[in-house]
């Protein structure tokens, strides 16, 4: 990882390193920050004369190596000073709270508008909404384009960004396009990585942000933390990983919570964690404390389900969104908790 002096190189000083580097079979990937630039060497870059020759440079403040499976979003690396910042929200200063549906009905948008509304008057930050919807049963709903168009009219009329599940290249243009400000790769695809290499580069210099999901098959922390590896190489760090529920089943509970796993990930990576207490015991009634569990935790945040008429939603929102009254009372419990923790 080599740091400038000063916030970038110029054109000049960049064709030295990168002559420098392919001198030892190495390569450059640009991680634009909001203050300075940070330039991480992809290869083995523990040889003493790389290094030697790079700090050698006047240009150069230093080269700070790293050798673990994930150099970009290891603890170490200088990216641990990159602030994420959503909804208005930099990221481990506050609590970030998503919410909205499960899945948008595009045959009654005004339920999403008031859906919306409520929400943005109960607290939340940002909202989610799911324009296209992976479905183990083909024949289930699989989602519709026009939602893509509600989901953006609630945005403008709240003022609140967006996020939404996208599962291949033509999802992935069609959001970027309209405008979508957090793009979703959920647990299915959680290790497709062509799909999270398209992602990384196609948010490449842009100021969009991914939840990355843990794929309720994801066994190591190191796999989870890896595949948003995959996202960060391209240049865009702005990456939140997002513990789900996983496997085996618990009893009672749509998955296993995994919220506990947040510690871990922060003893390994700077990424902030946001966690989805909704797909992780799948009942309304159960989400208040594995809300609040997620926050004692560690978490920097939630992305909830939630719905003004929950019975009369599309996806899981019968059986697992929450009322935006009862989504305030949450977010002011797990407010609590934030502040224990400060």
């Amino acid at each position: 990882m080599i740091i400038p002096k000063n916030p970038t190189v110029s054109d000049e000083q960049w064709d030295e390193v990168i002559r420098i580097v392919s001198d030892f079979g190495c390569s450059i990937q640009v991680i634009e920050g909001a203050v300075r630039n940070i330039y991480a060497i992809l290869g083995d870059e523990r040889h003493e004369l790389l290094i030697n020759r790079i700090e050698g440079l006047e240009y150069i403040d230093r080269v700070d190596t790293i050798q673990s499976p994930h150099k970009l979003l290891d603890i170490r690396s200088e990216l641990r000073n990159h602030k994420t910042v959503f909804g208005g929200v930099e990221l481990g200063k506050k609590l970030l709270m998503i919410a909205g549906p499960c899945t948008i009905d595009p045959k009654n948008p005004n339920r999403f508008y008031e859906t919306a509304e409520a929400l943005k008057e109960a607290g939340a930050q940002a909202l989610r909404g799911g324009v296209w919807k992976p479905r183990t049963n083909p024949y289930s709903y699989q989602g519709d384009d026009k939602a893509l168009d509600i989901l953006m009219e609630g945005s403008q009329r709240t003022g609140l960004p967006v996020n939404t599940e996208v599962m291949d290249a033509g999802q992935l243009r069609m959001a970027l396009d309209a405008g979508v400000q957090m793009l979703q790769i959920g647990t299915r695809n959680a290790l497709n990585y062509s799909l999270l290499q398209q992602v990384g580069e196609a948010i490449s210099g842009r100021d969009t942000v991914v939840l990355l999901k843990r794929g309720r098959h994801i066994g190591p922390i190191d796999e989870f933390i890896s595949a948003a590896e995959y996202i960060v190489n391209f240049g865009n760090p702005n990456v939140m990983l997002c513990p789900r529920g996983t496997l085996p089943s618990l009893e009672g509970y749509r998955s296993h919570p995994d919220e506990s796993i947040t510690p871990l990930l922060k003893d390994k990576t700077w990424a902030p964690v946001i966690v989805d207490p909704s797909h992780s015991v799948g009942k309304s009634v159960y989400i208040e404390a594995c809300s609040m569990a997620a926050i004692a935790y560690g978490a920097d945040g939630l992305c909830v389900e939630a719905n003004i008429d929950p019975p009369k939603g599309l996806g899981d929102d019968p059986k697992q969104a929450i009322t935006p009254e009862a989504f305030k009372s949450l977010m002011k419990k797990c407010e609590a908790i934030w502040d224990l923790r400060s």
